[in-house]
């Protein structure tokens, strides 16, 4: 009896392609029809195909503004508080020299 043993070649799949830079996904989306599926679908579901309006942009713009000014705020106020907890610190360590000095002197 003769044995034939199936040799099963592994296939090698070509590697992926790099995902789309978002030129690419803008350019894309920019060069399809009114009619496509996507905008269609988009409008199904209640989200919106079109560009940001002016207002849009404009909320969006101040709502970027007020983080940057809070994050600003938030690490002059992170500054701060390291200062003080050092100066803290430092009259924590002062305190309990003097109390040491105190308690060494007699009565």
């Amino acid at each position: 009896m003769n044995i034939v043993s199936k040799n099963k070649k592994r296939v090698v799949l070509p590697s992926r392609p790099d995902p789309p830079t978002v030129d690419q996904i803008l350019e894309d989306i920019n060069r399809a029809a009114p009619n496509d599926p996507v905008f269609s679908i988009l409008e199904q579901t209640g989200q919106d195909s079109s560009r940001p309006s002016d207002t849009d942009v404009e909320l969006k713009f101040q709502q970027c503004r007020q983080y940057l000014e809070l994050n600003e705020r938030l690490q002059e106020a992170r500054g701060q508080l390291i200062q003080q907890r050092e100066e803290l610190r430092a009259a924590g360590e002062q305190l309990d020299r003097d109390v040491a000095e105190v308690k060494g002197q007699p009565l």
